[in-house]
């Protein structure tokens, strides 16, 4: 199952980035073994043409078929391998704190988390472009090999932003391990752990955002009660103090650069 999503996120990559190489894509290098990269470069083959460098009339048709069968998994490995899991969360927790239900709506926080995604992402991609699809789109690496290096730089990403304790209880639960290195961590215990790993860190980010408007509704709450407004909802009325807090600290853009800076290099 690993290997197929590291399949879709090589060749989702290499239709978007390297398209054009594709019409003129080389055969598979010569002494590759049988199995999952020689069916992909055969594929790709089909799409390039028939060997003599002539394109197929309908390559563009499979081109976009393939497109969008690897669209049906791609939000499975936005989910699992990327650094969107933790930013929706905080964003979430930030509207609840802002004690707004629908303001972002979740359009525009999917939105949010997608494109600042894409910008922690970027360094992976580009070392995924760069090492796995452009060698492969010119032909010096055959779909097997292409498949491992694209892997290794999401590899190297997730191993950054695990906990060592959360890899220890996935690995002792698969009776894995020790592992030397990080490098060692097969996928199966890795992409749980990174998942977990993510999910404690949104968490207590979303518990630090909270604060301080915890204190700005106890404010609220003691002032009314001490007026003897204790019917009032100090919803209603610490709902503007919290938002003109947020706007005058440029709450957005320090939210933005935080989770940027969250993640480890």
């Amino acid at each position: 199952m690993v290997k197929w999503a590291l399949i879709g996120v090589a060749l989702l990559i290499a239709l978007l980035l390297a398209a054009p190489a594709f019409a003129q894509a080389a055969p598979a290098a010569p002494g590759v073994g049988p199995g999952v990269g020689d069916a992909v470069d055969r594929a790709l083959g089909q799409l390039g043409g028939n060997g003599q460098g002539q394109s197929q009339g309908l390559s563009l048709s499979l081109q976009v078929l393939i497109i969008m069968g690897l669209l049906t998994i791609l939000p499975g490995l936005v989910l699992m391998m990327t650094s969107f899991t933790r930013i929706i969360i905080v964003l979430s927790v930030l509207r609840q704190a802002l004690g707004l239900q629908q303001t972002p709506p979740n359009q525009v926080l999917i939105g949010l988390s997608l494109f600042l995604s894409i910008f922690v992402m970027g360094p992976t991609i580009s070392e995924v472009n760069r090492t796995a699809i452009q060698p492969y789109a010119a032909g010096q690496l055959g779909g097997t090999a292409m498949i491992e290096a694209a892997g290794k730089p999401f590899h190297v990403f997730m191993a950054k932003q695990t906990r060592v304790k959360d890899v220890t209880l996935f690995a002792q639960m698969a009776h894995s391990g020790p592992y030397r290195s990080a490098d060692d961590i097969p996928y199966t215990v890795l992409l749980p752990a990174f998942v977990t790993s993510e999910l404690k860190t949104a968490f207590q980010i979303g518990f630090l955002v909270f604060l301080p408007f915890i204190v700005i509704d106890l404010v609220v709450a003691t002032v009314l009660m001490s007026l003897g407004m204790a019917m009032m909802s100090p919803t209603i009325i610490s709902m503007p103090f919290k938002l003109l807090l947020f706007v005058l600290v440029d709450g957005w853009a320090l939210m933005m650069g935080s989770l940027a800076n969250s993640f480890v290099t």
